[in-house]
């Protein structure tokens, strides 16, 4: 299933990684008394502490505060030794946990995961320190496309932490969405946003993701209408639910929307003018009179033009040449296709200039631009000749009549009708 245009989603988690502890003094529990338990309830048996050195203390406490600085170099020149060969299993975990992050910020995912596994397995760290680490694991093979061990892992954090997260729980619906497993992930997802009364405003386009790439349209247009409501001068809420009330087919739903954006003057990129003028023609196709809404469509990509937002485009004259069409004003529909035609790749709008000229009888300057259309190459190249041959009749050219109809024979779109048209001329001689 596509996914809905203008739904942003991350690749990953973004993390602001610190060390999530400092080396305590095997026996010194005047800093622990002072700390909130973090895991009360958890039911890994606490460990043991085994760090007896001060200097070793410092040195942990040196090479972490280099982390945080984001100073490999030095974090590195003091952390792998106490790593490699400390004495102490707990000053070799808190080494691993810094160095992973070290790695983790230089953009090596994997060794980030590989060395915090290390320090996990160590077994000695302490309880708060061991299950912030594990929590960090899951963020980790989330940010490394290993949606299937980040949703393990943080299973067993909360199984053996005792501890529940709303961050845990969208960190579960992004890795069950990652994995095209929706119900899950919208499942994760309101269970994370019903235990805060601020929810990350990432969470609902998470769960407006899911909707839309699951085909509940109907869902989705409720999430993202109430995202708007609450940012109301949020461009990207409105792109949200303009899109998903599109893919719902609530045409009038989502201009509603944006005709209220554009009255407070919430306009500020092309796209919500050309979106806008789109919604317009698509609403107009299924009018009994198409030419209100195309009119709005002209109406509003002239005013983006005019305020210099809506760019000098191929695609945008083509599009108010097509509006000004529907509305019954060819001859601003012809303007439009002209100021178009020098940025075409194909002769597409040349044709159609061509097309609308000869409506008004001006068939020399229709066969020209027509010819013109033809050289630079059209989808329905016998269709664009049966029209040369109306432009040349129109100046009773009728050796270019029948050249054209020649031509025009020659595609099987419009081989019957141009052939039919060349035996009734030689029967008429």
């Amino acid at each position: 299933m596509k996914r809905v245009a203008l739904i942003k989603m991350l690749a990953g988690t973004a993390l602001a990684l610190a060390v999530v502890s400092t080396p305590v003094i095997a026996g010194d529990s005047s800093s622990k008394d002072k700390k909130e338990v973090l895991y009360p309830n958890a039911t890994r048996k606490e460990p043991k502490l085994d760090l007896t050195s001060e200097k070793d203390q410092k040195a942990i406490n040196d090479g972490l505060d280099a982390v945080n600085a984001q100073d490999k170099a030095k974090a590195e020149q003091i952390l792998q030794p106490i790593a490699d060969s400390s004495k102490s299993k707990y000053a070799q975990a808190l080494a691993l946990q810094g160095l992973a992050n070290v790695h983790y910020n230089d953009g090596d995912v994997k060794g980030a995961i590989d060395l915090l596994k290390r320090a996990l397995d160590n077994g000695v760290l302490p309880n708060d320190t061991y299950f912030q680490l594990e929590y960090m694991l899951a963020q980790f093979y989330l940010a490394d496309e290993q949606y299937q061990p980040a949703l393990d892992t943080i299973a067993k954090w909360r199984a053996e932490g005792r501890k529940e997260t709303p961050e845990s729980y969208a960190l579960e619906g992004n890795a069950y969405y990652r994995l095209q497993k929706y119900p899950e992930a919208i499942a994760a997802i309101k269970k994370a946003q019903s235990m805060t009364d601020k929810p990350n405003d990432s969470w609902n386009q998470l769960l407006l993701a899911c909707y839309s790439e699951s085909g509940q349209s109907d869902q989705a247009a409720q999430v993202a209408q109430a995202q708007l409501a609450a940012n109301p001068n949020d461009t990207t809420a409105l792109n949200n639910a303009v899109a998903v009330l599109m893919q719902a087919q609530k045409y009038p739903e989502a201009i509603a929307l944006m005709e209220k954006a554009q009255a407070a003057g919430a306009f500020k990129s092309e796209k919500d003018y050309v979106n806008l003028a789109k919604l317009y023609l698509i609403t107009g196709q299924d009018s009994e009179d198409p030419k209100g809404p195309a009119s709005k469509a002209v109406a509003t990509l002239t005013d983006g033009m005019n305020k210099g937002v809506v760019t000098p485009t191929y695609e945008n004259y083509k599009l108010l040449a097509d509006a000004s069409y529907v509305a019954g004003d060819s001859s601003k529909a012809i303007a439009a296709y002209q100021k178009a035609i020098p940025l075409a790749s194909d002769g597409e709008a040349a044709v159609r200039a061509g097309q609308l000229l000869i409506e008004q009888s001006k068939y020399s300057e229709a066969k020209g631009l027509i010819q013109q259309g033809i050289d630079k190459g059209v989808q329905h190249k016998g269709t664009a000749y049966m029209l040369l041959a109306e432009a040349c009749r129109g100046l009773k050219d009728k050796p270019g009549t029948i050249a054209a109809m020649e031509k025009a024979a020659q595609d099987p779109e419009t081989s019957a009708k141009a052939k039919a048209w060349l035996k009734a001329q030689a029967s008429s001689k």
